[in-house]
């Protein structure tokens, strides 16, 4: 389990479920995020909490401890 600092000092950590894996992430927002699991700019879907999110708000979508998420990587190919 990641410790958690007070901020500003330090990021701040959390701990979000990805595809049903524990990920610890400094990010705020669901486009950070989405940036720092340096995923690809297109193709790629997200759902949080049963939810799918537009990613057209992706960089107001503020996370928070514990939440769960799926992301979809679109494929090629058949």
């Amino acid at each position: 389990m990641a410790s958690v600092f007070a901020c500003p000092k330090y990021k701040c950590i959390m701990i979000v479920n990805v595809n049903n894996k524990a990920v610890e992430t400094s990010a705020s927002t669901l486009s950070q995020l989405v940036e720092e699991l340096h995923l690809p700019e297109n193709g790629v879907a997200v759902g949080v909490d049963n939810r799918m999110v537009p990613r057209a708000t992706w960089h107001e979508y503020q996370l928070s401890e514990g939440m769960n998420l799926v992301i979809i990587k679109a494929a090629c190919g058949g």
